[in-house]
C-alpha cells in the first residue's frame, strides 16, 4: 500500500510542495557487493537534478534502482508523494516514472514501426509469425511522464547533437517534467541542470544548486578534472 512521503532535509528551499520523486536511504547490491549506500535525494516538477560522478560510482545504478530494474536492498521511493518501493517497473511507469537508458538500443533516426520492422525475425519459436499490430497491443500507448530519468543522455555523441539535447532538456522543464539526469559529461550536464547531486561510492556526497556547485569547485573536487 502507497504511503504518504515525509519531506527531507534535502527539500528545504526547493520547489513547491511534494517532490514528484523523492528517494530516501536507497540501497543495492550486485551478488553480495552493496553498490548504493544510501541514496537521498529529490526532484520537483520543473526542475532538472543531475548525479555526477566518476565511473563505477553507481550513478546508472541509482536510476536503474529507482525505475525497478534493479531491486532495491533497502531504502524508499516516492512518487508525487506516494510511496513505490516495493511496485513493479510497469506500474512505476504507469504513475509517470520513465527511464531512458544509456547506450544505442535503437535507430534514432527511424521511427519506432521501422525500428520494430527491423529486428523481426522471420518466425518465433514454434512456427508462430508476430506483426505490428500484436506488438502494439501488447504495449499499449504510455502515460505521459512526470518523471524523467535520462542516463548518460550524451554518451558517444557529437557536440552538435549534445547541444540538440540540452535545448529538448530546456523544453521538457519548462512543461514542468522532473527530470533527473545522470552524466559524465559535467560541461553539458551543468548548462542545463538547476540542482547537482555528487555521488561518490555509493552514497550522495554533496548536493547543492548549480552555481553554488561552481562556486565551491565541487566537479574538481568530487571528478578530479
Amino acid at each position: 500500500m502507497s504511503i504518504a512521503a515525509t519531506p527531507g532535509v534535502i527539500a528545504v528551499g526547493r520547489g513547491q510542495g511534494t517532490p514528484a520523486l523523492q528517494v530516501d536511504g536507497l540501497q543495492s547490491r550486485y551478488a553480495k557487493s552493496l553498490i548504493l549506500a544510501g541514496i537521498d535525494l529529490a526532484v520537483y516538477a520543473g526542475e532538472v537534478a543531475v548525479v555526477l560522478g566518476r565511473n563505477g560510482a553507481g550513478k546508472t545504478t541509482a536510476l536503474r534502482t529507482i525505475a525497478g530494474v534493479h531491486p532495491a536492498f533497502a531504502g524508499r521511493v516516492f512518487l508525487k508523494g506516494r510511496e513505490v518501493t516495493s511496485v513493479p517497473p510497469y506500474r512505476r511507469v504507469r504513475a509517470g516514472l520513465a527511464l531512458v537508458p544509456s547506450g544505442a538500443r535503437a535507430f534514432g533516426p527511424l521511427p519506432v514501426e521501422a525500428n520494430l520492422l527491423l529486428v523481426r525475425g522471420r518466425s518465433q519459436a514454434g512456427g508462430k509469425k508476430w506483426n505490428l499490430e500484436g506488438v502494439y497491443d501488447l504495449f499499449p500507448p504510455l502515460p505521459n511522464p512526470t518523471v524523467m530519468m535520462l542516463d548518460e543522455p550524451s554518451e558517444g555523441l557529437a557536440p552538435v547533437i549534445v547541444q540538440t539535447i540540452g535545448g529538448l532538456i530546456g523544453q521538457l522543464r519548462q512543461a514542468g517534467i522532473a527530470i533527473l539526469l545522470a552524466e559524465q559529461n559535467h560541461h553539458i550536464a551543468m548548462r542545463v541542470a538547476d540542482y547537482c547531486y555528487f555521488i561518490e561510492k555509493g552514497r550522495i556526497a554533496d548536493g547543492c544548486r548549480v552555481q553554488e556547485a561552481r562556486e565551491r569547485d565541487l566537479v574538481r573536487r568530487y571528478l578530479g578534472v
